[in-house]
């Protein structure tokens, strides 16, 4: 059993889910177009990932880039989309909905996380941009979610880590608080002490496959961030534990 926080890769092509795996990522949240936040993978890539990549597999649920309200054909392309997950043995799917004054739509939420069942589902980032953290997570909690993928409503995790903490706090064993945006091995050691979560997710963006050897240098990176959160796995126990 590993003694330390979990890790999820966000990736846009085989070739970087590979290094992710081979690094010793615990999960990877499957997407395409990262430049724009990410949106839904093609069939083909959730059928290669899923051939190659033995770990737990979040395929990202999103029609477009741009804001997260959503219009009728658009919301039925979700729809679709959650049916493609499903079908290709996807392990979980990634969204986020708001409607049109940047509150949690919970109701459209929950349809699409029902579809899903048995997958469970990650709230993203679209989390970050509602008016209210505090009712947003309690939100985000009745519409069936299972973890919610958040900067703390800052640009970054860096910078928004006291406020994750208190979602941290505030959600208890109710959900899972994912911290993510920007994360680097340089930043990971403080965001885990402060926050206390059980799991984080980066892109590495920086090391985005193009240069030669781009994927070794993102497999050394996730390396990387697994040794940080080996190093601070004490750090990382629940505050009710006594540790």
């Amino acid at each position: 059993m590993k003694n330390r926080a979990l890790l999820e890769m966000s990736v846009e092509t085989l070739e970087a889910a590979v290094a992710a795996a081979r690094g010793g990522a615990d999960r990877i949240e499957l997407c395409e177009n990262l430049s724009v936040g990410g949106v839904t993978p093609r069939r083909v890539l959730m059928d290669q990932a899923r051939i190659r990549i033995g770990l737990p597999i979040y395929a990202m649920i999103r029609p477009r880039g741009g804001n997260f309200h959503y219009n009728d054909a658009e919301f039925a392309q979700m729809k679709s989309d959650v049916v493609l997950a499903r079908e290709t043995c996807m392990d979980g799917i990634v969204l986020g909905i708001l409607d049109a004054r940047g509150r949690v739509d919970v109701a459209r939420t929950r349809e699409l996380i029902e579809l899903a069942l048995p997958l469970p589902a990650t709230f993203h980032r679209a989390f970050d941009e509602v008016p209210e953290l505090v009712d947003g997570l309690e939100a985000v909690i009745r519409s069936g979610a299972s973890r919610v993928l958040t900067s703390g409503g800052k640009a970054t995790a860096d910078e928004g880590y006291r406020e994750i903490a208190g979602l941290v706090r505030q959600a208890g064993e109710r959900i899972i608080i994912l911290p993510g945006g920007g994360i680097r091995p340089v930043n990971l050691s403080r965001i885990a002490r402060e926050t206390r979560a059980s799991e984080f997710h980066s892109g590495l963006t920086n090391l985005l496959p193009e240069p030669e050897r781009a994927h070794q240098r993102f497999e050394d990176g996730v390396r990387e961030l697994i040794r940080v959160l080996e190093e601070e796995s004490s750090n990382l126990l629940p505050a009710s534990s006594g540790d």
